[in-house]
C-alpha cells in the first residue's frame, strides 16, 4: 500500500472529527481511503476522457507546427 499525507483546514478536519466520533468510520485513515475511493469511482469516464482529449489536442498542435 502507498502512504499519503495530506494538509487539511481546519473546518474540514472538524468535519471529518464529527464524523468519526459519530461513529461513521472507524479511523481517519478508513475516511481518506473511502473518500478517494468513492471520488474514482465516480469520475473515472470523466477523467479518462479528459485525458484523451488533453492528449488529442496535444498531437494536433504538434501536427499543426509541423513537428
Amino acid at each position: 500500500m502507498k502512504l499519503i499525507q495530506v494538509e487539511l483546514p481546519d473546518e474540514v478536519a472538524k468535519e471529518l472529527d464529527a464524523l468519526m466520533q459519530a461513529g461513521w468510520f472507524r479511523s481517519e485513515d478508513e475516511m481518506v481511503r473511502l473518500a478517494l475511493i468513492e471520488f474514482v469511482r465516480r469520475h473515472s469516464f470523466a477523467l479518462a476522457e479528459r485525458f484523451q482529449l488533453d492528449d488529442i489536442n496535444w498531437a494536433l498542435q504538434q501536427k499543426s507546427s509541423g513537428k
